[in-house]
């Protein structure tokens, strides 16, 4: 058996929500599919974040059909109980457990999704369908579709018209609940806690991957199902490639580590990037880099407040960190020419931040009819400005090649202000340099 559903009303609130929009409409959501290895062996599952907001419902190879104003409105589709396959895979809820334990209206067996949604979307107008995400799925939400079609005979009545699911419950999900941010927090903390233990475990001589069977340990004693993303664990110049995860190098006395990992809770991740010196003991460069990086953030931080648009952060620290890079003579020239020219990419290829919740680049529109979107209080996002000077960049000064630096917190915008949920993950030098190898 399956753990309990934490909180089904959770749910069916969440869906209520969404029904005041979608009137006379049905919105569509598949489960994430299943990665299967050689052999009939998985990879761990995962389910898909919306089918999850709005159920709580973790199998693969299901639908949830929601039809407000309609009789039943909360319909799902899922896998028939089978002894033989739960000897291997697990629990199954099957129609039945479905309909006692999450709350929804009908479920029938998966097999039955074929014939039994073209009856249930002959009364709507309009469905809500993520397309491009789930190609077994979309070849079978199209074949009903297409089924409901031939079924109106000559009518004129053509295929339903699809709107975007994602970015319906993207706007949704982009302001967090109270119930919401208790899971976003404890990802946060459980990630900022990892962080430390890491910290204080690394030396010179430990591997990338030993670092990264730390942050795993904490995030699964702490009450963590999984990390939120793959772990990026990049000593020396390793931290000057974005998306590193070989994880698979010694760390080496005079280099910086950086770690760039997060926890998933409840399905809710933080992701926090530190980095610092593997010997404890940051140079006189690495210093200059490190908190030239530090100001930029903490400039970034102290702007945020309800009714900022959202890019004004991303221009801001291009510009101070373009700054930055003038000052440690990695670009030479004027600087609104330099960000022009997007010579600035060179040091600095990513943006700022992005929306953080059940996903670690979560749902939510960054632009809004053309414009860029204010914040408002409970979004929550990250601040993660960084430099990275390759090693083998010849227009860079010597001394400062090698050098790659991300220093990332989670942040939840309050009413005047805002909260940083990763806080207690150290970052100034003196409490870094207090820390390391102190395991």
């Amino acid at each position: 058996m399956r753990k309990p559903i934490e909180n089904v009303k959770v749910f069916a609130q969440r869906r209520a929500k969404i029904a005041e929009e979608i009137s006379g409409k049905a919105l569509i959501i598949a489960a994430h599919p299943e990665q299967i290895r050689n052999h009939d062996v998985g990879f761990a599952y995962r389910q898909d974040s919306n089918m999850y907001y709005l159920t709580g419902f973790e199998e693969p190879e299901s639908f949830l059909v929601f039809r407000p104003g309609l009789k039943p409105e909360t319909v799902m589709f899922v896998r028939r109980r089978d002894p033989d396959r739960e000897t291997w895979d697990g629990y199954r809820y099957g129609p039945e457990g479905v309909e006692k334990e999450f709350g929804v209206d009908k479920a029938y067996p998966i097999e039955d999704f074929a014939k039994v949604a073209p009856t249930l979307l002959k009364d709507v107008d309009g469905i809500y369908y993520r397309l491009l995400k789930n190609k077994e799925a979309d070849a079978m939400v199209l074949s009903v579709l297409e089924k409901l079609r031939l079924s109106q005979g000559r009518t004129g009545y053509g295929l339903l018209s699809i709107h975007d699911a994602d970015t319906l419950l993207g706007e949704h999900r982009l302001v967090k609940s109270e119930y919401e941010l208790t899971h976003l927090r404890e990802a946060c903390e459980i990630s900022a806690q990892a962080h430390l233990a890491a910290m204080k475990f690394t030396r010179p001589g430990v591997s990338e991957r030993q670092v990264q069977a730390v942050l795993a340990h904490h995030f699964l004693m702490k009450g963590s199902a999984r990390e939120g993303y793959n772990y990026i664990v990049a000593t020396g110049n390793n931290a000057t490639t974005l998306h590193y995860n070989f994880n698979d190098q010694t760390c080496k006395d005079g280099q910086l580590l950086l770690i760039d990992a997060g926890a998933e809770y409840n399905y809710f991740t933080g992701d926090i990037t530190r980095t610092f010196p593997v010997n404890g003991k940051f140079t006189d460069e690495q210093a200059e880099v490190y908190e030239g990086v530090l100001k930029v953030q903490k400039e970034i931080i102290a702007m945020i407040k309800p009714g900022v648009v959202f890019k004004n952060f991303h221009d801001t620290a291009t510009s101070l960190l373009t700054d930055l890079m003038l000052e440690l003579g990695l670009l030479t020239g004027r600087k609104a020419d330099i960000i022009e020219a997007n010579h600035h990419r060179r040091y600095y290829p990513h943006g700022v931040g992005h929306w953080l919740g059940m996903d670690v680049h979560d749902a939510g529109l960054y632009y809004k009819k053309g414009e860029p979107r204010t914040i408002e209080s409970n979004m929550c996002f990250t601040v993660e400005p960084g430099l990275y000077i390759p090693e083998h960049d010849d227009m860079a000064p010597a001394n400062y090649r090698g050098i790659g630096i991300r220093i990332e917190d989670n942040i939840r915008v309050t009413d005047s202000g805002c909260e940083v949920m990763t806080s207690s993950a150290p970052k100034e030098i003196a409490e870094l340099e207090k820390v390391i190898g102190q395991a």
